[in-house]
């Protein structure tokens, strides 16, 4: 037989998945399906990393595994392709983000088809296609209708490097996720969706979910809800300030408010003497983003100069300014009871601000209850040419009104300069006929603001059912046939993008275009690979291990694929290992050379039976590692035994969803289907027995046999006798021996 070749075996049925569309799929009623798919990668022009070919490779184990349990199996792919790289580098080169896209996208599929995925390529989407953002805007469009996607002036993360509002999450360290650069913030008019309508069913459907409880734990934190009240403190002058808190209580504790940086009307409360004082602290908190306002340990804050009266003690106490305390969570300004609350008595003692034991009343006595959330509404307003365009335009008094639905999609028009400007607009702005628009007759002025990415990626699950539909954003008949998807896998997006969908799904639920309220049914969420020192892998470090590089060195893409799946717990991140590739290669390569060894005389049913299950089983549980190792043994036992025909075609049938190359290149050459095959429990009975002996009642030896020894009790002493720690103890001679074949148990009298 011929030697393994994993590049010549690989291209061959590369070739062939393709020109028979293997991995097609449509609706077929009365059958089983099972939907999956990974998080919409972003196609830059660096390609796949075998952070993606882990990603990717854990949906196709399970694709592969369901496909041969013969359920119907749809496994799509798409482009998450809007956003900054795109933009920036035309802005760089001049070269248009619609080039470069198609370039990067035309890569990464040659990549994926490399990598011997099970994809159903007609379901291929790309966010920035008209025929896909054409869609994207028909949903912007029904929020709007219901009141969901409205705008409003307010502080927004600015970065002046990308000239683009930020989200909060888009903020690291007090800088810009994408290039770096310090952040400031810059009050604008700007869209939002309002997602905090949804909180409560988010937040309460959340344990219903079968995600990991990490991922639970950080969508919970993240929405925030607390309970509560809200009560008014009056000024000295009888200004009105309102505080939310969550232990009214304790307001007999209340020493001194404190009011967040952005409080609205804050200038307004602020003595003359103090307002300078209070501008330079407003102004240095609005460069910090609020995960170092809430981490930083060491407090900091300015007096007003004002004082209000505590209506329940009626004692005066003093205002102050703290980035502690933020603007979107409650009414921005808290009473502040520092024998209660632990950041309150740091501020106290830092600042000599009094503290006195709380003396509880009534809940009920004071204030309003109230139900606030950490959650903010979604900023969804982007200064981007390269997005989804909002489809609002403006009459001449400014008011917006939505583009009417048979004009959609509204296309990106093409421009000579991507270069934002300060001014706020984006590089649409530049393209001054398309500008122009009319709408029932009045002439308007289009909205040049484009959509986040995070709204191309809220639906592009439902898309992926009807993916060249012209009538709709997605059919209905199919929708109900194919979702909500059956597994999920990624590695990022751990809060906003879940929590987006979800609400989108909630949102479309209700108006009649969803018959399910939750989007995923599993989440998977798998760990990071690192490099081999285990450091993040970044280009900027020249430590990215290229998954093609590995391929192509002769190790092929069954390897790889192998490899990353074996490398431990899907869930943990790992260091890459040149040395374990090459070993999971040598048992590839020691699989396919059992076909040259085939002898029928032996039986190895037991340990046959014992993998199907325990492959089986560790796959249901994701343990795809153990899974591997699994048939790491059983290979073993093989060349120890020997190898009939039905044990290879059990091996090439487990070994495909990891190695389906050199499965169905097995499965060929042993005229086999690749139907999963199933364990015979008459062969799972355990043929060894642990005997316990026991010298004078005291355990000294536990010993493993042949079950079948316990039916002969000279055997079982025979071997009790001849073991070393038994002899230690009966140097001297035994007086009785008891043997207790029920309780596999030896009792020596010495």
């Amino acid at each position: 037989m011929d030697r393994y070749e994993p590049l010549k075996i690989e291209e061959k049925w590369q070739k062939i998945w393709e020109e028979t569309e293997a991995f097609k799929v449509s609706e077929e009623k009365g059958k089983p399906k099972m939907m999956l798919a990974e998080m919409f990668p972003y196609p830059s022009g660096a390609g796949l990393h075998v952070g993606h070919v882990r990603n990717f490779t854990i949906v196709d184990v399970l694709t592969r595994f369901y496909q041969q349990q013969r359920l119907n199996v749809m496994r799509p792919f798409g482009y998450d392709t809007f956003g900054l790289p795109a933009e920036n580098y035309a802005i760089k080169t001049g070269t248009a983000p619609q080039e470069v896209t198609k370039t990067n996208i035309d890569n990464f599929r040659k990549q994926a088809k490399r990598l011997g995925f099970a994809i159903d390529w007609s379901r291929e989407i790309n966010t920035s296609s008209p025929e896909y953002y054409k869609w994207t805007q028909w949903c912007f469009l029904q929020l709007y209708k219901k009141g969901l996607a409205y705008q409003k002036e307010s502080y927004q993360w600015w970065c002046p490097e990308d000239k683009t509002v930020l989200a909060n999450e888009q903020v690291e360290n007090g800088k810009c996720w994408r290039c770096g650069h310090e952040v400031e913030k810059k009050k604008m008019k700007q869209w939002f969706f309002k997602i905090t309508e949804y909180a409560d069913e988010l937040l309460d459907e959340i344990d219903n979910l079968e995600w990991p409880e990490k991922i639970k734990t950080m969508q919970k934190n993240w929405i925030g809800r607390s309970s509560g009240a809200e009560i008014d403190f009056k000024t000295e002058d009888n200004t009105k300030i309102t505080v939310f808190t969550t232990r009214p209580d304790t307001i007999m504790g209340a020493t001194f408010l404190v009011l967040a940086p952005e409080y609205q009307g804050l200038d307004s409360i602020v003595s003359d003497d103090c307002k300078d004082k209070v501008a330079d602290y407003k102004a240095k908190a609005l460069k910090k983003s609020e995960v170092e306002r809430q981490e930083n340990k060491e407090k900091t804050g300015v007096f007003t100069g004002v004082y209000a009266i505590n209506p329940a003690t009626k004692e005066k106490i003093p205002i102050w300014v703290a980035d502690y305390v933020l603007a979107g969570y409650g009414t921005g300004a808290i009473m502040a009871v520092p024998s209660m609350d632990e950041r309150d008595h740091e501020f106290a003692e830092k600042f000599d601000l009094p503290i006195v034991e709380t003396e509880l009343v009534d809940r009920d006595l004071y204030g309003t209850p109230k139900t606030t959330y950490k959650m903010r509404d979604w900023l969804i307003s982007r200064q981007r040419y390269w997005g989804c365009p909002i489809p609002i335009a403006y009459d001449k008094e400014g008011n917006p009104h939505p583009i009417p639905e048979d004009q959609l999609p509204v296309l990106i028009p093409e421009v000579k300069d991507y270069q934002p400007d300060d001014s706020g607009r984006s590089a649409l702005a530049k393209a001054k006929d398309w500008l122009k628009v009319e709408i029932n007759g009045e002439e308007m002025t289009r909205e040049t603001d484009t959509l986040d990415g995070y709204a191309c990626s809220s639906w592009y699950l439902w898309r992926y059912a009807s993916p060249h539909d012209k009538k709709a954003a997605w059919d209905p008949e199919a929708i109900k046939y194919w979702e909500p998807v059956d597994y999920y896998v990624g590695a990022d997006h751990a809060v906003a993008h879940l929590l987006y969908i979800r609400f989108w799904c909630k949102f479309f639920a209700d108006q009649g275009y969803l018959p399910f309220r939750e989007p995923i049914k599993r989440l998977l969420y798998n760990g990071y690979i690192n490099a081999p020192d285990g450091k993040k892998m970044s280009k900027s470090k020249g430590n990215v291990i290229d998954p093609l590089d590995v391929i192509n060195d002769g190790y092929g893409a069954d390897t790889l694929r192998t490899y990353e799946m074996f490398i431990g717990p899907y869930d943990l991140d790992a260091a890459w290992d040149p040395r374990s590739v090459g070993g999971v290669y040598r048992f590839l390569n020691r699989s396919y050379n059992l076909l040259d060894k085939i002898n029928n005389k032996v039986d190895n049913s037991t340990i046959r039976n014992k993998t199907i299950k325990k492959v089986t089983e560790d796959i249901h549980k994701y343990n795809f590692n153990t899974a591997v190792a699994a048939l790491m043994e059983y290979v073993n036992e093989l060349y120890k035994s020997g190898a009939s025909k039905e044990d290879l075609v059990t091996l090439a049938k487990l070994l495909k969803p990891f190695a389906p190359h050199l499965g169905s290149e097995m499965l060929e050459r042993l005229d086999s289907d690749d139907e999963w095959p199933v364990w015979d429990e008459k062969y799972l009975v355990s043929d060894t027995a642990t005997v316990v002996v026991q010298i004078n009642g005291k355990l000294r030896a536990k010993l493993e046999m042949d079950a079948s020894d316990l039916e002969d009790e000279e055997k079982v002493m025979e071997k009790v006798l001849a073991d070393k720690k038994v002899q230690k103890y009966t140097e001297n001679g035994i007086k009785k021996q008891i043997f207790v074949k029920k309780a596999k148990l030896v009792n020596l009298v010495i």
